[in-house]
């Protein structure tokens, strides 16, 4: 066996490994080689305790022939493992190897086809939702998410403008060039877009795929448990990584260093690793995967960045590591290539941890979360909300601290009672002076005006929460927003909550 025994009893239980005791559990161990098939294989070592001890087994050779009926009459579609009986320590260990298999999904025949599939998670087995058996069939078939047609739909339902603006003047984007980048796929006689164009560049996304967008917060401390600022990208996706990176940089310190010729900005958060892990998120998130938008959390040690999916089948964590690369968007990821927000397959993530080490910076971490992957980037030094922050009063101590907490607690509330974060943060901005959509969504960290932030301003208004300080000219470029008495009354009503 490679690697020998000797070396996996000093290895931790994980993606690709496990112990058990004996067979007095067949089901568990069943379903473990079920979740080794389904994602990235593994190795299942049968006579050792949780302890690592070795107790072996007391009959191998009978408990090699019941294993292996049990493998054939317990899953399909067939699985063939490979079982040998190794010795160690005068003791016989069965040594299980289960290789990623290209008949996926396989499933326990007792539980069935929908409820019997299980994928590996860390060290845990976990039942495989509707969506995520649909990615292992596609796994199998080569076929990927985003390369799908949406034949309802139309060369119209995308904003071609836009996508135009981002690839320049010198790619130009004809029938065929579309085609090429699989934007635009035949179906039926008739040209239609595929799942990725609507994902990059839909007039409509989130009508069809409601959690393609991303959420960034600035929390106090180390934890969730408070929050000093947030707000909701719903650009484009090749878009969303300098917007991403403009509300990192917004809560981040800058300095000058004047050592060279030029000024060279210093800033207090490693820019390139986190440009890099969100330019992977947004390629590689699982779109199918339905409850959660991709997520990017700033705390005071540390930044998270949280994208809907598992690894694809047949990759680890080491192997990303390493270089490997297994698309689960190769639509999304061409696109981003050609728009050369990605330079290399598969570079960057060992250019993250090699960028890492190089800045003296703790190892980043990939964890796969529920269904879900976090990368975090963690920082050399920790930086306190209330020096990061830009824009506010340079408050310290114990003032500081209870004023964030404050300003928390009211878009906390208003949040609430608006049924909308961004509703909540055009209300804060609108409490110190008036202000346009432009001026409000550069203040939301956003290049241009969202439909979601046309949306929120139409809802405030109707609500009579905020008016037009040139209501008899909707459409002026002039227009800007206020609070009404109305809306300046529930400020007051929340505070005084």
């Amino acid at each position: 066996m490679n690697p020998p025994i000797t070396q996996l009893l000093t290895a931790a239980e994980g993606k690709t490994l496990e112990f058990k005791r004996d067979l007095s559990s067949p089901r568990n161990i069943l379903k473990s080689l079920v979740a080794f098939a389904n994602s990235a294989g593994g190795q299942l070592l049968i006579g050792i305790t949780d302890g690592r001890k070795v107790v072996g087994v007391e009959r191998p050779l009978d408990d090699e022939e019941r294993l292996c009926n049990l493998i054939a009459d317990s899953i399909s579609p067939h699985l063939v493992p490979n079982v040998e009986i190794v010795t160690h320590e005068d003791k016989s260990v069965l040594v299980v190897e289960t290789f990623p298999s290209s008949s996926r999904p396989h499933y326990l025949k007792n539980e069935g086809h929908e409820k019997g599939v299980y994928v590996r998670l860390g060290s845990s087995n976990r039942q495989a939702s509707p969506e995520l058996i649909a990615e292992l069939r596609r796994s199998t078939s080569g076929v990927a998410f985003d390369e799908q047609p949406m034949p309802a739909l139309s060369i119209n339902d995308l904003d071609i403008d836009a996508a135009q603006r981002l690839f320049g003047p010198e790619h130009s984007l004809t029938e065929e060039a579309l085609l090429t980048l699989r934007l635009l796929v035949r179906e039926q006689g008739r040209l239609v877009p595929t799942k990725g164009a609507i994902l990059l560049f839909g007039k409509n996304r989130e009508q069809y795929f409601p959690d393609a967008w991303v959420q960034c917060g600035r929390f106090i401390g180390t934890d969730k448990a408070r929050i000093f600022d947030h707000t909701e990208i719903h650009s484009h996706l090749p878009s969303c990584v300098g917007e991403i990176m403009d509300f990192l940089k917004k809560h981040a310190m800058r300095a000058a260093d004047f050592s060279g010729v030029q000024r060279k900005d210093v800033w207090s958060i490693p820019l390139l690793i986190l440009r890099e892990a969100i330019v992977n998120a947004l390629v590689h998130a699982d779109y199918s995967h339905r409850g959660a938008p991709i997520r990017v959390a700033f705390f005071d040690d540390r930044i998270e960045i949280e994208n809907p999916g598992i690894l694809v089948p047949g990759m680890t964590v080491e192997a990303m590591k390493r270089g490997v690369s297994n698309l689960r968007n190769r639509v999304i990821a061409r696109v981003f290539r050609e728009l050369r927000l990605i330079e290399q397959w598969g570079s960057g993530v060992s250019r993250i941890f090699r960028e890492a080490q190089e800045q003296g910076l703790p190892e980043p971490s990939i964890e796969e979360i529920g269904l879900h992957l976090r990368f975090t980037v963690y920082f050399a030094h920790p930086m306190s909300t209330e020096r990061a922050v830009t824009g506010h009063p340079k408050e310290t101590g114990d003032d500081a601290a209870s004023g964030l907490e404050s300003e928390s607690r009211l878009e906390s509330r208003l949040e609430s009672r608006l049924e909308s974060a961004l509703a909540a943060r055009v209300v804060l901005l609108l409490i110190e002076q008036p202000a346009g959509k432009a001026q409000l969504a550069q203040k939301l960290g956003q290049k241009t005006v969202s439909g979601t932030l046309h949306r929120q301003i139409k809802s405030l208004l109707e609500q009579q929460f905020i008016e037009m300080t040139l209501p008899e000219k909707p459409n002026s470029r002039l227009q800007q927003y206020r609070l009404t008495p109305q809306g300046q009354a529930l400020v007051a009503e929340m505070k005084g909550n």
